[in-house]
């Protein structure tokens, strides 16, 4: 055949090759996250519903998309049954579901997944080809492993300070440990040197500081240098605030100037709220200044901030301070934390000036029209055991949950106090009757609210209410009697309560079985980026929605919204530097609806402020109550569902929020408010 003929021939015969040769299949390694995928949406499902062996298979399912998200379910579900399967995809080529199955695997929190972990790291991947999921096998080794982990983990030295996601792996494993009260010298040394050394990236800063902030029975003494310096030259004030309260626990002369020096100067609120509570760890002679100037600084949260540490650490001779400035031009709020302190520390014999006092604090509660107030009037009452009377006279029958909620919990305090013997002397028995009478009353009325504060107190070891009980029957009728899964948290403090006084194991707290399916409709009502401006009596603000890692929580907040529930509710609790928290029902915070959502716990972290987060009392118990965070705070790190972030420039709103706010509406994008 001569040259021309073969090259006409030679495609022709190419083809013909092809066509008889059956087709490859295109290997898979992308994950995507579209829940416009209806297969998608069923794996979604059967997470929602707890069906485990509905989504097993899906780990052998050649696209990694469904591997991963079955992977990723089971850090919501927390079964350690599917521990074996799981560790399988430890190996897997694609390093996203790697990643997913150990940190489910560290969700879960069995000891025995320590040594699959260690096995699954890939300890020569010097080309940072599984970087990610090496970080996330040494978190999850942080919430499952043991002191032999802890000592390898905080020796690790062969990380560079731009190895910036092995460096976190490493930092949130440590941190988790300390998280489980798990720490030794090495550990805390580690972080105090990832900490303070400038060098390392702020996200892991950030983790080390808050170690030293939050990790208990930690000596930190020999590192007040170190930590001052850093905490003096820090510029990111996430860092800042907890190197603060780091620093205050050197309890060192130099660490106290240090302190007291940074507060005059610092700008940012929560940095001096911090620097207060890092003062805490020293003499009440040497804090008090500030704490006084902090009353003055002009904003609300430091204010009140200062005068929950008077009222702790506060002392007689001070008490005429403390109830002069309860009626200085504060808010109602400061002026009787402020009330409280004084109600404290003044010596009962000093009989004229407390019932001065408690005259005055009574008045406040009966002309106050704020139910808030006057719980916080119910709060500094109970600081006097003997007005227990009153509190059931007039808490306990009030129109207002969040007062009748108090009045419980003003109960509460009176049993705990140091002395409740000595206090009430010979008459403590009698006293202790009352009080239990009244706490009876309260579980027949069927209140949630009450019945959760109310279990607590008959669980004080060393009363022995069970004494002052002829009969457990009317806790159980009670407990009969409340609403699951409306009730479900109030249902297992009494459960808890009930086994107490029966002397036998605390039964597991229930969770609620399947019974609100994921509202997919929403999804196609929803914007490519959805968002949506939370209206309160101080202003506006927008959050930004993330429907692609907690779907079912975002359609059941936007059919919230869109259902106008959230209209006219409260921001029921705030916490100076830590959250505000709204969408009670009650406004005490034992509200929900006839029904629960599932906790949504993928690998995302409140490592800044303004992450939304579900408030809840257990896996699977969210409903309709959210929580804003003022600045980072890790230890939430997958307990709580986050759905949501404020964009930046709403958290100047967030951060003027305080008790007994109005939520006026919320509106989803796209949706005109005045239809």
């Amino acid at each position: 055949m001569n040259r021309p003929l073969l090259v006409l021939w030679l495609p022709l015969f190419l083809l013909l090759i092809a066509q008889c040769t059956p087709p490859t299949e295109q290997k898979l390694t992308e994950v995507r996250s579209s829940f416009s995928d209806e297969a998608l949406r069923r794996l979604y499902d059967f997470q929602d519903r707890q069906l485990t062996d509905s989504l097993l298979p899906y780990f052998r399912h050649a696209d990694p998309t469904y591997r991963y998200y079955a992977a990723l379910a089971f850090a919501s579900i927390k079964d350690p049954l599917a521990l074996d399967s799981l560790s399988v995809l430890l190996s897997d080529e694609i390093e996203k579901v790697r990643t997913a199955a150990a940190y489910a695997i560290g969700q879960i929190g069995e000891s025995a997944a320590e040594d699959r972990l260690i096995e699954a790291f890939e300890q020569f991947d010097t080309a940072l080809v599984w970087q990610r999921s090496n970080a996330a096998i040494l978190e999850a080794i942080g919430k499952c492993g043991t002191d032999r982990s802890l000592e390898a983990l905080s020796t690790i030295a062969t990380y560079r300070y731009q190895d910036t996601i092995l460096l976190e792996g490493q930092a949130r494993g440590i941190y988790q440990f300390a998280l489980r009260k798990l720490t030794s010298p090495v550990s805390t040394a580690a972080m105090v040197r990832i900490a303070t050394d400038a060098n390392y990236p702020p996200s892991v800063r950030l983790i080390g500081a808050n170690y030293l902030m939050r990790a208990d029975n930690i000596r930190l003494q020999d590192y007040r240098e170190k930590i001052a310096a850093a905490f003096k030259s820090e510029e990111d004030p996430r860092i800042r605030m907890a190197l603060a309260v780091g620093l205050g626990k050197t309890k060192t002369p130099e660490a106290l100037t240090d302190l007291i020096d940074r507060f005059q100067v610092e700008s940012d609120y929560r940095v001096r709220c911090n620097i207060l509570r890092g003062l805490s760890n020293f003499s009440y002679a040497d804090i008090q200044p500030t704490l006084l100037a902090g009353l003055e600084s002009g904003n609300h949260h430091l204010a009140l901030t200062s005068a929950r540490l008077l009222t702790a650490h506060g002392i007689p001779q001070d008490v005429p301070i403390y109830w002069r400035k309860a009626k200085d031009s504060l808010s109602w709020e400061v002026q009787l934390e402020l009330y409280s302190a004084a109600n404290r520390h003044l010596r009962p014999y000093n009989e004229e000036l407390k019932g001065a006092l408690n005259a005055e604090i009574r008045r406040r509660f009966e002309r106050s029209t704020d139910p808030y107030e006057q719980a916080a009037a119910i709060d500094a009452l109970a600081e006097f055991g003997w007005n227990y009377r009153y509190i059931r006279q007039k808490a306990f029958p009030s129109d207002a949950p969040v007062v009748r909620t108090a009045g419980v919990r003003a109960m509460l305090k009176i049993c705990q106090m140091d002395d409740f013997r000595g206090f009430f002397g010979a008459g403590y028995r009698r006293v202790r009757q009352e009080i239990s009478d009244y706490l009876k009353e309260a579980f027949q009325n069927g209140d949630p609210g009450m019945i959760a504060v109310a279990s607590e107190v008959y669980r004080i070891p060393n009363l022995f209410f069970g004494g002052t009980l002829d009969s457990l029957n009317f806790l159980t009728e009670a407990l009969q009697k409340l609403e699951l899964p409306r009730e479900i948290e109030t249902y297992n403090e009494l459960q808890k309560t009930i086994d107490f006084l029966k002397d036998r194991p605390a039964s597991p707290p229930i969770e609620p079985e399947f019974n609100h399916p994921i509202p997919w409709e929403v999804l196609t009502t929803l914007p490519a980026n959805p968002t949506a401006v939370i209206k309160t009596n101080k202003g506006s603000f927008t959050i930004r929605l993330l429907p692609e890692v907690a779907p079912g929580t975002v359609f059941n907040f936007v059919q919230l919204a869109r259902d106008s529930f959230y209209n006219g509710l409260t921001f029921h609790r705030v916490v100076p530097n830590f959250v505000v928290q709204g969408g009670c029902p009650r406004g005490d915070g034992y509200g929900s609806l006839d029904y629960t959502i599932r906790s949504e716990l993928p690998p995302l972290h409140y490592d800044r402020q303004g992450k939304v987060g579900m408030a809840s009392s257990g896996n699977h118990t969210e409903g309709t109550q959210f929580f804003i965070t003022h600045s980072p705070t890790p230890h939430l790190d997958g307990n709580y569902t986050i759905f949501a972030e404020v964009i930046d420039d709403g958290m100047a709103i967030v951060h003027q929020l305080t008790v007994g706010d109005i939520i006026e509406e919320v509106i989803i994008s796209n949706e005109d408010p005045t239809n």
